[in-house]
This record gives C-alpha cells, structure tokens and sequence, in this order.
C-alpha cells in the first residue's frame, strides 16, 4: 500500500551491487522504512539477487508478452522469477521512445507479467513536444487507459511518471509539477478504476531525482516514491531512500 514509501530503478555493476546491502553516507544509514527494489540490466539479475539482502528487491528493466516462443534476446516473466527476482519495470520512456514500444504492447506485456506473478513498476510519462502542446493529461491518460484495461489485481502494480522533458532536456520538473499530475492520475484511477484503488496505488515519480530534490518531492502528497536513475548509483541514494523519514 502507499504507506511503502519507495521503489527505484538502478542500472548498476557488480561491484556498486556488491556495496548496497550496508550503504551509509554521512553517518546515515538505509532505515529500511521504505520499500527498495533495484532494477539490474538482465544478465546481473541472478547477481544482484543473490547478492543482495533480502529486504531488498530484483527487478527487471523490460520481459516480453508471452511465456516462450521464437523471440530471439527477449526475457519472459517465468525467467526472472526462475533466479528469484519478483518485480518488472515495463513501459519506461527509453522501451517507449528508442525501441518504439507502443500503448498496446506495453498493455498486453503487463497484463503477461501479472498473469505469471511478477510485481510491475509501469512507467507514463510525456515527451517535451507534449507539454509544451498542452496535451500532458491526453498523453498520460492514455498511457494509463493501456495499461489499465490489462490490469485485475492493483496491488501488485506501482505507476511511475516520468516526464519524459524532464530527463537529460536541462530543464527540470518542480515538485509542484510533479504534484499537479502525481494528483491527476489519482483522480483518472477514482474515476476509471475505483477509489479504493485510487488510495492504495502507489505513484512514484521518475525525473531527475537527486540527494538535493529528493525531500521537496518526497513532501507532495501524491508522491508515494520515486524511479531513480543516475543518482542511485552514488552515496546520495541513502538520502533518497530516507526522504520521508
């Protein structure tokens, strides 16, 4: 439920997943208060769950739509539960925008993975092109809709936003920015879904987040948590990890 505070996405090596069990920085030390997943490229899945203390998640960063077939370099959600991992980041802004992953596709690949057991972390999120439109509520709306229709069981879905304008462009999302849509997807899951799970889905948000952003974010009420990139891979992440305690 949204009181687990946290999931994130890394895109670490051997040896940074061998230092996360015990990480400290400036005398502070994970509280374990938050609910932290990490997100390994394929090949240090196995690596990064058996290294890794069991408090702490395996997720994978994408698995295909069906269980087997002729689907040369995909991985299915059987395989990722085989070497224990438990979660699936699917629909990330880079499977959307480099490999052309589209709505649909995204749709029937979480509704794969929730059949087989996997926990997704399904990411929306708009390009700048889109903003700057003025179509951010269309865009994620129907990001959502997709991902929506192929989903029966809430509690194992968490939906990450990631403003796509937001990443790698210079320009930065307020966590007023981030609020304003963090509120908007909670009021399309009432309205669509159901209010109970409106409330309980956890809505973390994927834009830039750092050591020094990370309290202001963490304080908007709609923001249950946050996908982490670059910044988990440095000390700051411990202060990440304990940005609402």
């Amino acid at each position: 439920g949204r009181g687990d505070d946290l999931l994130w996405l890394g895109f670490g090596i051997s040896g940074w997943i061998q230092f996360l069990p015990f990480p400290c920085h400036k005398g502070k030390c994970v509280l374990c208060l938050a609910e932290v997943v990490c997100g390994a490229p394929a090949i240090y899945l196995d690596f990064a769950r058996q290294k890794l203390d069991a408090k702490i998640g395996v997720a994978a960063q994408n698995c295909y739509k069906v269980p087997k077939g002729a689907f040369t370099g995909e991985i299915s959600p059987a395989m990722i539960k085989d070497i224990g991992a438990a979660w699936v980041i699917l629909g990330h802004s880079e499977r959307r925008h480099v490999f052309g992953e589209s709505d649909e596709l995204i749709g029937q690949k979480v509704a794969h993975a929730l059949s087989e057991g996997l926990g997704v972390i399904a990411c929306i999120g708009e390009k700048l092109d889109e903003r700057e439109a003025g179509i951010t509520e269309k865009v994620v709306f129907e990001q959502t809709k997709a991902i929506a229709d192929n989903v029966k069981d809430w509690s194992k879905v968490v939906l990450a936003y990631e403003p796509v304008w937001a990443i790698g462009t210079g320009k930065t999302a307020t966590p007023q920015q981030a609020q304003e849509v963090h509120e908007k997807l909670r009021g399309w899951l009432k309205s669509h879904v159901s209010d109970a799970v409106a409330q309980s889905t956890r809505i973390i948000y994927g834009g830039s987040v750092t050591g020094s952003n990370c309290k202001e974010l963490a304080s908007q009420h709609d923001v249950d948590g946050f996908l982490v990139g670059g910044a988990s891979l440095k000390p700051e992440f411990v202060d990440i990890i304990n940005a609402k305690h």
